[in-house]
């Protein structure tokens, strides 16, 4: 039995990349892409801000039958790259179906926070 495992469009609404960090700990945010394809898929993620225009269809590419975590502090697309402190969302657009999960480490305080949810699925 071959079931489609994922979908080709997903949406994460909320993410912030807190801008400090207390501790051992660098507070971040993370997007995890699994791809359970013998082939890679070729993705596109756009950032989408509140006051200003997005950044567009940054490139990436996650081998098949691979996963890939991107710390979204790491993204960038011709030298523009997410502010730390500045709410955003995430589209995650896939040529093949994938599996996109959000993680966010908030390390502001001693006791931290770890929040992971997954992204929303566009059919």
């Amino acid at each position: 039995m071959n079931k489609k495992k994922g979908e080709t469009h997903w949406i994460i609404p909320d993410g912030y990349i807190p801008p400090l960090s207390s501790g051992e700990l660098t507070s971040h945010e993370s997007i995890c892409i699994l791809n359970c394809n013998e082939n890679e898929a070729n993705i596109f993620i756009s950032i989408y801000f509140e006051d200003r225009n997005p950044i567009e269809r940054i490139p990436v590419i996650v081998q098949g039958k691979r996963s890939n975590h991107l710390r979204t502090s790491t993204l960038e697309l011709d030298g523009e790259t997410i502010p730390f402190g500045v709410p955003y969302s995430i589209e995650v657009e896939s040529d093949l179906p994938i599996i996109v999960q959000y993680s966010r480490l908030d390390s502001t305080q001693p006791g931290l926070a770890l929040m992971s949810t997954m992204g929303y699925p566009l059919k």
